[in-house]
C-alpha cells in the first residue's frame, strides 16, 4: 500500500520500530553468498521448523502482562568474518557462533534461546580463549562498520526492519527538510570521494550534472564489481540494499532525476534478487514512482544485469551496455556528467559511495569528516583475501594502515610465515612489497597514489613468501589482457605484447632488455589507452619491477624461480643418499622418466621430465628434492 504523506510515512515507521522491539529474541543466520554456499539456508530452515512447532518455554525472559515471548529468525546479509562461515548471531545477547552446521541448531535453541546460555563450543576461539561476542572478537575490533553497519544485524529481505531501524529518514529529510543545492553542498562539504577506485569527488560530480541545461538526468549505480577476490559491493546489495537505493533517492533530489538504473553483474544472483525485492517493497510502500510520499519528486530505478566484462565496470562502457551496445569505452570529452546515459547528463557513483550517503544527510558532513584522513574522510571497505589467517569482507577507517588491518584484523599470515607483498586495487592495482615505507603506509587514495598503487574498489589480496612476484605480474596482465575490450590499440596490443614477454621471463626465456622493454611499453599504454582499463593495466608490472626486480633478475639471468612457482624453471632431482631403489617413483611417474635398478639409488630423465610432482609425492624417504 502506498504511503500518501510524509505523516503517514512517519506514523509506519514508528509501527516497524514498535514491531522489532517486541522480538524478544532474535536468530540472524548469515544470508550472504559465502555462508549460503556453506549451508546457511538449511539451518535458517531447521531454526524456522522449531519455532513452528512452538512447543517450548522460556526461563529467562521478563514480559509485560500484554506481551508473548517472540523468537524471530532472519536470513541477515554477510557479517564478513567469511573464514569462519556460516554464522549464526543471537540477539539480544550478542552471542556470534561460528562454522554452524544444521544438527547444530537444536542445541543452540535449547541452551542459547531458552536458557540465554553460549555453546562454548561453536564460540570463536583464538589464543586459548572463547570469544563470545562479535565486539570481542580480534577481527572486529579494529573495525569501524559505518557502510556495514547493518550488515548481519538486520533483515536483508525486510523494508519493514530496515524502515524500523530509521531507513530512509535521510532520504525524507533530503526531500522535505532540504533544497537541492543544500543537498549537494552538504555532499560537497563532507568531502565524500567515490569508492569505486578513482576517489574522485563525489559532491563536484553531482555540481556538474546539477548545472547542466538539459532538465532530463539519470542516477545510474555501478554495482559491476569485476576485480578478482573484490566483493565489497555485493555484500551491500545482498545484506543492506535498501540503504543503497536511499543513497541513490538522494542523489536524484540532488539533481532532479527521474529515473535511475543500477548496473550489477549477473554472477551476483543473489544480489540481483534482493535488489529487485527491495525495489518492489520501495514502490509498494510510495518510495519508488509518482508523487513520492505526496510530494512533486517521481523516480523510479531499474535493474541492468551485465555479462561479465570487467570494463563494463567503467563509465562510459557501463551506459553503453545499458543502452543495449556493446561494452565499450568512448573518448572523453564529453565526460559523463555532460552526456552519460542516452546522451544525457549521468551521476554514475558505485554501491559504497550510495551507502554512505543516508548517514552524511542524517549527521551532517562534520561527522564525516571525524573519520579517516583530511583529504580522504569515512571508512573504506575491503575485502581481505589471500595468505592470511582471517579472510573476509573489512570496513576501517581511511588512514589505517597495512600493519593493523593485516597482523591486527587479518591476524597475521598463515602457517607462520613471512609477509611479502599484497596486491590492492584489483588487476590493475600494484603491489606493495615488505618494509617500513609501506606496512605502516595509510590506505587512502593519495598515499596509494604516491607508492604507486590505487586503492580501487577495495580489494587486498595478502602474499606470504611463497609468492612469485614475477607470476603475480603475469596473472594480473593475462586478466586485464584477457578483459580488454579490444577498442584500442595500446590496451589490446600493448597488453597483449607484455603478456608474452612475462611469459616468456616465467619460462626462463627472459632477457634483460627485456625489462627496458616492459618499462617502455608500461609508460605508452598508461599515456595512450582510452580507459581506465587500459591506463592502469601495467601497475602490476611496474609496482613489481619496483620492488621485486631482483626475482626477475632471478628468472632472467640464473634461470631459477626463487619460490620455485615456476615449474619450466625447477626440476627434479633424486639425492642418491636417501634413495632406497624402491622404484615407487618410477611406478608414479606419467611419462616414464625416472628409471634404475632395484635397491640403487634412481635417476630422472630431465629431458622427459614434465615437472609434475607425482614422484615426490609418492616417495616414501624425502629421497626427491625440487631444485
Amino acid at each position: 500500500m502506498r504511503i500518501p504523506s510524509l505523516a503517514a510515512f512517519q506514523k509506519r515507521q514508528m509501527e516497524c520500530a514498535k514491531a522489532l522491539k517486541l522480538e524478544h529474541k532474535k536468530i540472524l543466520v548469515c544470508g550472504g553468498t559465502g555462508c549460503v554456499a556453506g549451508g546457511s539456508l538449511d539451518i535458517y530452515a531447521a531454526f524456522q521448523d522449531i519455532i513452528k512447532k512452538g512447543n517450548f518455554s522460556f526461563v529467562d525472559v521478563q514480559l509485560e502482562k500484554e506481551e508473548k515471548p517472540h523468537v524471530s529468525v532472519k536470513k541477515s546479509g554477510c557479517h564478513g568474518f567469511c573464514e569462519m562461515g556460516p554464522l549464526v548471531r543471537i540477539e539480544p545477547y550478542g552471542i556470534l557462533y561460528v562454522k554452524v552446521t544444521k544438527e547444530d541448531v537444536p542445541e543452540i535453541f535449547q541452551e542459547t534461546i531458552l536458557k540465554g546460555k553460549p555453546v562454548k563450543r561453536l564460540l570463536y576461539h583464538f589464543n586459548g580463549k572463547n570469544h563470545t561476542t562479535e565486539k570481542d572478537i580480534p577481527f572486529y575490533k579494529k573495525q569501524r562498520r559505518e557502510v556495514l553497519e547493518h550488515c548481519g544485524l538486520i533483515d536483508a529481505e525486510s523494508i519493514d526492519e530496515y524502515i524500523g531501524i530509521g531507513g530512509y529518514t535521510a532520504f525524507t529529510k533530503a526531500l522535505f527538510q532540504m533544497t537541492s543545492d543544500e543537498v549537494i553542498e552538504e555532499v560537497v562539504l563532507a568531502k565524500l570521494r567515490g569508492r569505486g577506485g578513482g576517489g574522485f569527488p563525489t559532491g563536484k560530480k553531482w555540481m556538474q550534472v546539477a548545472r547542466q541545461k538539459e532538465s532530463t538526468r539519470y542516477v545510474v549505480c555501478n554495482g559491476d564489481e569485476g576485480d578478482p577476490g573484490a566483493f565489497m559491493d555485493r555484500s551491500v546489495m545482498e545484506g543492506d540494499p535498501h540503504r543503497m537505493l536511499e543513497g541513490m533517492l538522494i542523489a536524484a533530489v540532488a539533481v532532479r532525476a527521474t529515473e535511475g538504473f543500477i548496473y550489477v553483474r549477473a554472477e551476483y544472483p543473489l544480489a540481483v534478487t534482493r535488489l529487485r525485492n527491495a525495489i518492489e517493497q520501495a514502490r509498494d510502500w510510495g518510495l519508488l514512482g509518482e508523487n513520492i510520499l505526496g510530494s512533486d519528486f517521481s523516480f523510479d530505478i531499474k535493474i541492468n544485469q551485465g555479462a561479465g566484462a570487467f570494463v563494463c565496470g567503467e563509465g562510459s562502457a557501463l551506459t553503453a551496455s545499458i543502452e543495449g551496445d556493446r561494452g565499450m569505452p568512448r573518448v572523453k570529452p564529453p565526460r559523463t556528467v555532460e552526456q552519460g546515459l542516452f546522451n544525457k547528463p549521468t551521476i554514475l557513483n558505485n554501491v559504497e559511495t550510495f551507502a554512505n550517503l543516508p548517514s552524511i544527510i542524517l549527521n551532517g558532513n562534520e561527522w564525516f569528516r571525524s573519520m579517516g584522513t583530511a583529504n580522504s574522510p569515512g571508512t573504506k571497505a575491503f575485502a581481505l583475501t589471500g595468505n592470511v589467517n582471517n579472510t573476509g569482507l573489512i570496513e576501517v577507517p581511511m588512514g589505517t594502515n597495512l600493519k593493523e588491518i593485516i597482523y591486527e584484523i587479518g591476524g597475521g599470515i598463515k602457517n607462520g610465515k613471512d609477509f611479502k607483498a599484497v596486491q590492492i586495487g584489483g588487476p590493475s592495482g600494484g603491489c606493495l612489497c615488505l618494509d617500513k615505507e609501506h606496512l605502516d603506509l595509510p590506505l587512502d587514495f593519495d598515499s596509494l597514489k604516491s607508492a604507486g598503487a590505487m586503492i580501487g574498489s577495495g580489494g587486498l589480496v595478502v602474499m606470504d613468501s611463497d609468492t612469485c612476484m614475477v607470476e603475480v605480474a603475469r596473472f594480473f596482465m593475462s586478466f586485464t589482457q584477457r578483459e580488454s575490450c579490444g577498442k584500442c590499440v595500446p590496451c589490446r596490443e600493448g597488453t597483449l605484447r607484455m603478456l608474452n614477454i612475462l611469459e616468456n621471463i616465467t619460462k626462463g626465456k627472459g632477457t634483460l632488455e627485456d625489462l627496458d622493454l616492459l618499462e617502455e611499453l608500461a609508460e605508452t599504454i598508461t599515456d595512450t589507452a582510452l580507459c581506465g582499463l587500459g591506463k592502469t593495466a601495467s601497475l602490476p608490472v611496474i609496482s613489481t619491477l619496483k620492488y621485486f626486480r631482483d626475482e626477475y633478475l632471478a628468472h632472467i639471468v640464473d634461470k631459477k624461480c626463487p619460490t620455485k612457482t615456476c615449474k619450466s624453471l625447477s626440476s627434479y632431482v633424486i639425492v642418491a643418499d636417501k634413495c632406497k631403489g624402491c622404484s615407487k617413483c618410477a611406478r608414479n611417474c606419467p611419462v616414464n622418466a625416472i628409471s634404475g635398478t632395484i635397491k640403487e639409488p634412481f635417476i630422472i630423465d630431465q629431458a622427459k621430465c614434465i615437472k609434475c610432482g607425482a614422484c615426490k609425492d609418492a616417495c616414501s624417504f624425502a629421497a626427491i628434492e625440487e631444485v
